[in-house]
């Protein structure tokens, strides 16, 4: 067994998670730091080129959380599952599954969007001169979902060998790659040319074209725990069977918390604009845990797989209880901290009093609850690891009913967002509290027999 296996079964639970979730949390800082260097620099274009922007941003991000969260998930588990076991011939088979698979997706991705992509943005509010920049915009970004699908795919198997640094790296140095690239590309400075909103689109491009094959001369390399043959072999359905069936899953879950703030806002424009900015602006702090808990479970992801793979049920359940408690507390304090001082949040967006009021009455119902959304967040990331996400979908799909159905009935009852941020708040208790009692009725271990897997000895 290699070392940084061994490490991923052996090593003390706390510490390990925290020593590799750091460089994690780092490249989510960064990832969310890549959108506002763009945004700053297309902005100085004119509304119309930053108005561009924004109407295709929603999509590029359910993009990146399709392709890095929810099937690079399926990646991370299905490598960890296989190395943990002892499999390393499966795991190697599993990167050309994933390179099929990620190609296969990526090209649907571009189709779709250089068919559909204008129309929608009509559809969005896109007029004259913010249309076309979207469409340039679009055309270029989604051109390249290959290589977008494939950096985040190398990125998730690389993780997968419990291995955080080396992606933090390649993505942290990209960030600062972006900086000095954007403006020479879309302002046109010295000898490279003015391509407006245009040249944003292609310093992302080139971004992760330029990561992705470095990600790829890392893995072929010889330097990953991994050995993958250089051309691609006979593939065998198994392996991608084994990464679609967490993937496929996991997309779910990934489109749940989108869905439900889009419905809890189309609810709250019943009560009146003033509920709509306030709870809008209150709700992006939500958006905000999620790469933050991703940043602690993707290493809980690993080390649950790995653990599982080797038949070590009780180390799989002490990381992922260790890593939920840790979600929950970090989450519940940054919770806290906003219901005791809404303000301080909500005025970085604006002052008006209206949306303060109802901002602030967001905060201070739902914000001590955090923590409950945090611990089923990190569960579900450790589900995803452990091969087994249906629960995970479920309690998702059921936080959305609950949001949506019992939102939709306060506030036609009730005509006020109290009512509506009550049950917002309900149903995240519900989706924390259903994903602690599914992992521990055991569903992860529903159809296996746990193998005869000595724990380690110390030496």
């Amino acid at each position: 067994m290699d070392p940084r296996t061994r490490m991923l079964l052996e090593a003390p639970v706390g510490p390990t998670i925290l020593r590799l979730a750091l460089p994690n949390v780092v490249v989510m800082v960064v990832q969310a730091s890549i959108g506002l260097i763009e945004t700053y620099f297309v902005a100085k274009l004119g509304l119309d080129a930053l108005a561009g922007m924004a109407l295709v941003f929603p999509l590029f991000m359910l993009l990146q959380m399709v392709s890095a969260g929810a099937m690079g998930g399926g990646i991370l588990s299905a490598v960890a599952r296989a190395l943990g076991g002892g499999n390393r011939e499966r795991a190697n088979e599993l990167v050309w599954s994933a390179v099929v698979i990620t190609i296969g997706f990526g090209a649907v991705t571009t189709v779709l969007a250089l068919l559909f992509g204008p129309k929608l943005y009509a559809l969005m509010g896109g007029r004259d001169g913010s249309l076309a920049a979207a469409a340039t915009y679009s055309a270029l970004v989604f051109s390249g979902a290959i290589p977008l699908w494939l950096f985040n795919s190398f990125a998730a198997i690389i993780r997968g060998t419990g291995n955080m640094f080396f992606p933090a790296v390649v993505i942290t140095v990209g960030a600062l790659f972006l900086i000095p690239v954007s403006p020479l590309l879309i302002f046109g400075i010295g000898p490279f040319p003015h391509l407006g909103v245009a040249g944003g689109a292609t310093a992302v491009l080139l971004y992760y074209v330029v990561g992705a094959f470095i990600f790829a001369w890392y893995i072929w390399s010889g330097r990953s725990v991994l050995k993958p043959a250089l051309v691609p072999p006979k593939l065998v359905w198994a392996p991608m069977r084994d990464v679609l069936r967490v993937g496929l899953t996991s997309s779910i879950v990934s489109l749940s918390t989108n869905v439900t703030i889009a419905t809890a806002t189309g609810l709250a424009g019943l009560v009146g604009p003033a509920a709509v900015a306030g709870y809008g602006t209150g709700a992006r702090l939500e958006y905000l845990l999620v790469p933050l808990v991703f940043g602690l479970g993707a290493p809980v992801a690993a080390m649950v797989g790995t653990a599982i793979g080797a038949g070590r049920r009780d180390r799989a359940l002490k990381v992922a209880w260790t890593g939920a408690a840790m979600a929950a507390g970090i989450t519940e304090v940054i919770g806290l901290a906003a219901a005791i001082f809404p303000v301080a949040w909500l005025s970085l967006f604006g002052n008006e009093p209206t949306m303060l009021g109802v901002g602030t009455s967001y905060l201070h119902i739902v914000g001590p609850l955090y923590g409950f959304f945090g611990g089923g967040l990190l569960l579900y990331f450790a589900s995803q690891g452990a091969g087994h996400v249906g629960w995970a979908m479920i309690i998702a799909v059921l936080r959305v009913i609950i949001a949506a159905g019992g939102g939709w009935l306060v506030v036609a009852k009730f005509d006020g967002s109290t009512g509506l941020f009550v049950v917002l708040a309900g149903a995240m208790v519900v989706f924390g509290v259903a994903n602690a009692a599914a992992v521990a009725g055991g569903v992860w271990f529903k159809e296996q027999k746990p193998k005869a897997v000595p724990s380690p000895q110390p030496a």
